[in-house]
């Protein structure tokens, strides 16, 4: 195995346990926080507590490693989630909320040292490489898609309080990778005198057009993806879908998140990034048509697959098109901008769909993510056919 290549493997294996963590808390973090909060209202706060630790540590991640190196920095972040896991299991022995959150947060921080392990892919990789290394890295996300769950019913009952097992089975995953990431061997650039003196202000990085479309069309994918998955269980249920049903569709959707990375990159390398990128806007609108048809089981299953697949390609593709935005020396702001926007957009998706379910219902609630869509496959059209789209294209 070429080295390029061990090192993607290595990543992609990071990738896939750090989400078994991430999926893990959103499976069974409501439900713990249920028995511990002091009111129902709070149940959900082990989960909010981990969306912050994301949030407040992914910019300080992405700068810290600018300095001290990819490896550092992920074995540092995977420590944190396993001292994340067992304060959370410490919080479940104790009764203690507070501890629980706090092993919550810690995992995610973790998160927000992981969701750059997309563009150390991208940095080991060659040219020619690069848009599959980047898609087989978050293909990780189909063993986290079977393992999460199961790892969090399985230790759900296991140990007495419950869910104290689950938190140690995330404490061992992250452990597990602790290991892994120190074989990790990301190279360090040393930036030279006029390299740091050509550094841009971030203003002027964000504000190139092929950056803002990178950005938009990832936001795009990310925010729909995480508005209508949140809302699908609530509509579930309000159209008399049982529990088995609902997390059908859910596996579903998340395999129909990460299978496609197997191939993403090479679709990438054969049609371009902003095809696959418009094939992904494509994709979640077909994602409103079938909202829109019904809400059986199978108007659900079919939908959320169609989410799952356009998120990927939207995702993979604004990745791979902000790669070419960047210097070397300017990789640690323009990719914590990136993640940090995206996720700030996530976060936002996540606490209005609840109300918009609730409010207007599942299907209106798609109909609004149609001018969303347009405003996207226009940005992306208006790139493809500027001169900056042809050097895209070449």
């Amino acid at each position: 195995m070429q080295p390029m290549h061990r090192q993607v493997f290595l990543l992609a294996t990071a990738q896939a346990l750090f989400q078994i963590v991430s999926v893990l808390v959103m499976t069974i973090g409501g439900l713990a926080g249920s028995i511990l909060a002091p009111s129902p209202e709070l149940a959900t706060a082990p989960i909010a507590a981990m969306f912050l630790g994301t949030a407040v540590s992914t910019v300080p991640a992405s700068m810290w490693m600018t300095r001290v190196g990819r490896k550092i920095g992920f074995v540092s972040g995977a420590s944190l989630g396993t001292l994340g896991g067992l304060l959370a299991a410490g919080g479940m022995m104790t009764s203690s909320i507070a501890l629980l959150c706090a092993g919550t947060f810690l995992a995610g921080c973790y998160q927000g040292f992981a969701q750059f392990y997309r563009f150390a892919a991208g940095e080991v990789a060659d040219d020619r490489f690069r848009p599959r290394a980047i898609s087989l890295v978050l293909a990780g996300g189909v063993v986290a898609a079977l393992v999460g769950p199961l790892l969090a019913r399985w230790g759900g009952e296991l140990m007495q309080p419950m869910y104290t097992a689950s938190f140690l089975f995330l404490a061992a995953t992250s452990a597990i990778a602790v290991g892994v990431l120190m074989g990790v061997n990301v190279p360090r650039t040393v930036d030279t005198a006029d390299e740091r003196a050509a550094v841009r202000p971030l203003g002027d990085i964000v504000r190139q057009p092929t950056y803002l479309v990178a950005l938009f069309g990832a936001v795009t994918g990310y925010g729909i993806m995480i508005l209508a998955m949140t809302a699908t269980p609530l509509a579930m249920t309000h159209h008399d879908h049982d529990l088995t049903a609902t997390a059908t569709v859910i596996q579903l959707h998340v395999l129909g998140m990460f299978l496609p990375s197997f191939f993403t990159g090479s679709l990438i390398a054969r049609f371009g990034v902003l095809r696959i990128m418009l094939a992904g806007i494509v994709l979640l609108t077909a994602h409103v048509l079938l909202a829109l048809s019904g809400t059986g089981f199978y108007n659900f299953t079919a939908a959320l697959i169609l989410l799952g697949v356009g998120w990927n390609f939207l995702y993979i593709g604004g990745t791979n098109l902000l790669t070419r935005t960047y210097t070397t020396a300017e990789k640690g702001k323009a990719q914590a901008t990136n993640d940090l926007t995206i996720f700030v957009v996530g976060l936002a998706a996540s606490l209005s769909a609840g109300v918009l379910q609730n409010t207007i219902g599942w299907q209106a609630l798609n109909v609004w993510l149609l001018p969303w869509l347009a405003a996207a496959a226009a940005a992306i059209l208006w790139l493809q056919m500027s001169p900056r789209g042809a050097a895209v294209r070449a």
